[in-house]
């Protein structure tokens, strides 16, 4: 049987599979009416992100009524998996593959969700075959970014001319692939306007179909405080209240917040929350004023001017409030990082600045998190246990790096989701660029600074920010 190559596999996974697939096979011949599957091409299928090695055969896989979803059953991680992938072709195809099914009386062919213990963290490889799709991976993980590309190459209709029923053809030959980088973001700032629950899971859904692995919530800013933190209540029940145009803003309660997280980690990826600070907090210095440091009387704001607020940073009171909320915030996220914003802080006196930054760090570190910032914490004297977001300023990522420390690249002018495609998009912004489709795909993160060398590059986000979202 070919189903197994030369895969060194663990056994259970070669008894489980050949059984199933050699059942299946003698069940095709005997009952299964012969059908030709168009001829088709696996490389030319319009797959993103692009993996890194296909190989097209010619011959296709059939999806239809008396195919079904295998799973390792001595793993229940692939099993959820599994129902995930036989969820989203439902949504897709309106077909309902059974997982696992006890009676396969009535299939006809497979897709089998394998472990292959030489694959590691997100790598996967699929074999899409007349008969079979066989899907390895050596985690779940990697297993969950597989069924993303099965889910790419699944086209949105039928080939009704095959036969009586409706069969959806997918091209047959082979993937292997694993991520470029570790990181890969996408960020949402429901500070400006705020975004239910519904409308993040919406976003998360997406990103996992493209294989991104860390949503960076911007959960507060001049306009508004979106995250509940209860020894500082006013935070959400004043801060929480404004947005951008006087709208009614919002907040997530802290299980909504831990709703989010739950979700995300079932898709794989890992929420990084931000608290921007020190500039960015006119929320917060309306909600206490004791945290202000501009020299004026806060009031609440709905403007998307940038640059005017500041936190006192030579007060006590201020370092108390931000180890609560980082204290509070991390005990909620799971994840490595914690994002602590400092661009644009323009009213803020440059030693102010440092002096600041230098010591919300151990803050965050204290509470077990790994302090990301926009690229202006350079400038602070950090080491190399930072990471600097790239967004704006050559110079910055050239002290980072000087420092040892990771970059997440964000250039402005090509990974903004906010900035405007030309002149005649209705919505967005264009202070970075005007950004079409082709500008915004075709750059490499490795070359698109001389001054980030790509053993420095952590990995890639792409912001939205939602002044006019």
């Amino acid at each position: 049987m070919k189903i197994l190559q030369t895969r060194r596999i663990p056994l259970n996974s070669v008894i489980i599979a050949c059984l199933i697939a050699l059942t299946l096979s003698c069940r095709q011949q005997s009952r299964r009416p012969v059908i030709t599957m168009p001829a088709t091409e696996l490389s030319a299928a319009p797959l993103i992100p692009k993996p890194q090695v296909v190989t097209g055969d010619g011959r296709a896989f059939g999806m239809d009524r008396h195919s079904a979803v295998f799973t390792e059953e001595s793993e229940p991680e692939y099993g959820d998996v599994g129902e995930f992938l036989a969820e989203k072709l439902a949504d897709h195809t309106g077909l309902q593959l059974p997982v696992n099914p006890a009676n396969t009386d009535t299939l006809y062919s497979g897709i089998y969700l394998l472990k292959d213990p030489e694959l590691h963290g997100e790598e996967y490889r699929l074999d899409i075959r007349p008969d079979s799709i066989l899907l390895w991976a050596g985690t779940a993980e990697g297993s969950f970014r597989g069924i993303q590309t099965l889910r790419q190459l699944t086209p949105d209709t039928a080939n009704d001319t095959l036969a009586a029923y409706p069969i959806w053809v997918i091209p047959g030959g082979s993937i292997s692939d694993s991520p470029q980088f570790s990181y890969r973001g996408g960020m949402l700032d429901v500070a400006r306007h705020f975004f239910t629950v519904e409308d993040v899971k919406k976003y998360l859904e997406v990103m996992a179909y493209y294989k991104m692995n860390a949503l960076h919530l911007h959960l507060s800013d001049d306009q508004g405080w979106r995250i509940e933190i209860n020894s500082w209540p006013r935070l959400t029940a004043v801060g929480g209240k404004t947005e951008v145009g006087g709208g009614p803003g919002g907040f997530f309660t802290q299980e909504q917040y831990s709703d989010l997280v739950a979700f995300a980690a079932s898709r794989f990826i890992t929420i990084v929350p931000e608290i921007d600070m020190p500039g960015h907090t006119n929320a917060a210095s309306v909600s206490y004023p004791i945290l202000n440091g501009n020299g004026k009387t806060p009031k609440p704001y709905t403007g998307t001017r940038v640059g005017f607020s500041t936190l006192d940073t030579r007060k006590d009171t201020v370092y108390q409030f931000i180890d609560d909320v980082v204290r509070e915030i991390a005990a909620l996220s799971p994840g490595p990082y914690f994002h602590i914003g400092g661009d644009e802080s323009h009213v803020t006196q440059p030693d102010d600045y440092k002096f600041f930054i230098e010591r919300i760090v151990p803050i965050v570190r204290k509470y077990g998190k790994i302090p990301i910032g926009w690229d202006e914490v350079a400038t602070a004297d950090l080491d190399g246990n930072v990471v600097a977001q790239f967004w704006s300023d050559e110079e910055n990522a050239k002290k980072a790096v000087t420092k040892g420390m990771k970059v997440l690249m964000s250039p402005a002018k090509k990974a903004y989701l906010d900035m405007k495609y030309d002149s005649v998009s209705r919505f967005g912004l264009d202070w970075a660029a005007h950004i079409p489709v082709d500008s915004a795909y075709i750059w490499s993160p490795e070359t698109y600074s001389s001054e980030i060398p790509p053993e420095h590059i952590l990995g890639l986000e792409a912001p939205l920010w939602s002044e006019t979202i």
